[in-house]
């Protein structure tokens, strides 16, 4: 048997600097899909209660994804550009202590090396290494916990809301449009349920989690948000009939 370096990366165990991030994009394209595959089945099935009009409904249902996913992009563009902001002013200002206060900032970076369990002795040097190698990085990860290589980027978080938001609302919408008039609404209601099992699954699993109550959460949702606008669909419907 080949034993694993001891500098390498057990199998099974991916070291990467940036896991946590990549398992928060993953969360918020999942949470984005989620709520393209509510809203709109709630739109497209509230009209349905309504109308019979395939071309009503598709319309109900076009407006909701593209209104959507255009609001969760620019939400998330606002909301990252706002983060991206604070990690750049985060960032001047440690270079400017770092200018003005090397020794302090690296006491400042022994501390915190202390209050991680490090001893004085190795936290003073430990400091003292990294201040040698990239104290802007030393201080960027450990003072502040952001990377200064790698700002958040607002326009992949956007598109990434776009993208997700619009794919979790086309389900609902084709399921509601291509059965029959009668089976319509239970067509969409199956398709959606089980879409929202799918990302209870897996933002359970993202969470390390058991799938149970992010399941139910999120179907009872689902199904909640169904029933309510299907009624007041049906009786708006038949109040102007």
């Amino acid at each position: 048997m080949t034993d694993t370096p001891a500098d390498q990366p057990h199998p099974g165990e991916p070291h990467h600097e940036r896991l946590g991030d990549k398992l928060n994009w993953l969360r918020a394209g999942v949470l984005g899909a989620n709520d393209g595959i509510v809203s709109t089945a709630g739109i497209v099935v509230g009209v349905a209660g309504a109308s019979t009009s395939r071309l009503a409904i598709f319309t109900a249902g076009l407006a909701a994804l593209v209104a959507g996913a255009l609001s969760m992009a620019g939400g998330e563009y606002v909301s990252v550009s706002s983060q991206r902001d604070t990690e750049r002013a985060m960032i001047r200002k440690e270079k400017r202590e770092l200018k003005t206060m090397p020794e302090a900032e690296e006491r400042e970076l022994a501390g915190l090396y202390e209050q991680r369990g490090l001893s004085p002795e190795l936290a003073a040097e430990v400091a003292r290494e990294l201040t040698k190698k990239d104290a802007l990085a030393a201080h960027a990860e450990v003072e502040l916990g952001i990377d200064p290589d790698a700002p958040a980027n607002p326009w992949t978080a956007a598109f990434a809301s776009f993208v997700s938001f619009s794919i979790g609302a086309l389900l609902p919408l084709v399921a509601i449009l291509l059965p029959s008039v009668s089976l319509r609404v239970g067509a969409c209601a199956a398709a959606v349920v089980l879409a929202l099992v799918l990302t209870g699954l897996i933002s359970a699993r993202l969470g390390q989690a058991g799938p149970g109550p992010a399941i139910a959460r999120n179907v009872g949702i689902g199904v909640v948000t169904m029933a309510v606008t299907y009624v007041v669909g049906h009786l708006f419907g038949v109040a102007t009939g």
